[in-house]
């Protein structure tokens, strides 16, 4: 089994950027393996008025502000950007990530579902979750794609980092293109959904044990999680595991988290 990984969601929203730059320097002081950010536009909590900032030029400093952990979206809404912008956009956070020469960014992506982004940044018709996926689904290659043409190349192969939990399209596309699949569900409905991936990938002749089981809990409270429901995650194959905080939140349930991982190392 890979290693037990811990990753943090500092939120965009309800924080000034200074308090974001040491919401980040102190949760990889704790030793976390992975910080992530979303791509949304307005707060998803609280005063959906309140001070909010754009995704991925954060991505960008952060990556030249930490030195250990990986860093990205949780997740990028691939219809908000041409594929090979964001393929450019990822390769380029990729090298400013880099230490020794290797890139730390994972490209954590998915259909969207927030319809006022779409409705108040100009995005067009918000469309169905099936219209939607089959966006990304049409993305991902050229995204693949315009990474082999780019000069210069990544410094690794960017990870995809896939999120959702449908089990007819979005498990599909996870058995076709993702290194990591990250869902917020409980266990026993991702036991049931592991079944599907299984199958996805039976069908087009791929291990599912090359993808990367990844859930948490998030700022809007899905799945809260606790020392049991860790440990039933990790007997499924779980390996990553997030918990979402604003940046001036409580960082108690971080550390513990941590503590749990080293444990069962």
């Amino acid at each position: 089994m890979r290693p037990v990984r811990v990753g943090v969601q500092i939120t965009n929203q309800h924080a000034t950027y200074a308090q974001i730059r040491d919401a980040v320097r102190c949760v990889e002081d704790l030793g976390v393996d992975v910080i992530f950010n979303w791509d949304h536009f307005f707060p998803l909590s609280g005063d959906p008025e309140g001070a909010h900032f754009e995704g991925w030029t954060m991505l960008a400093a952060i990556a030249e502000q930490t030195e250990r952990v990986e860093l990205g979206p949780l997740v990028n809404c691939t219809a908000y950007r041409n594929p090979d912008l964001q393929a450019d956009m990822a390769r380029t956070i990729d090298h400013i990530s880099a230490r020794d020469g290797v890139g730390r960014f994972i490209f954590g992506t998915g259909a969207g579902w927030f319809e006022r982004d779409f409705v108040e940044y100009g995005y067009g018709e918000f469309g169905t979750p099936g219209s939607r996926l089959d966006r990304l689904a049409a993305d991902l290659p050229r995204i693949r794609a315009r990474w082999d043409a780019l000069n210069l190349a990544p410094t690794r192969r960017i990870p995809i980092l896939i999120g959702g939990k449908g089990e007819r399209k979005t498990l599909r596309i996870v058995a076709e293109h993702a290194d990591i699949w990250h869902a917020f569900v409980p266990p026993e409905e991702l036991a049931r959904k592991l079944v599907v991936l299984r199958e996805h990938c039976a069908t087009i002749g791929r291990d599912p044990g090359e993808i990367e089981l990844s859930t948490g809990d998030s700022i809007r409270g899905l799945n809260e999680v606790d020392a049991a429901t860790l440990d039933a995650y990790r007997a499924l194959g779980v390996t990553l595991f997030e918990l979402a905080i604003d940046a001036t939140g409580d960082l108690a349930p971080i550390r513990e988290l941590v503590r749990w991982r080293d444990a069962v190392a």
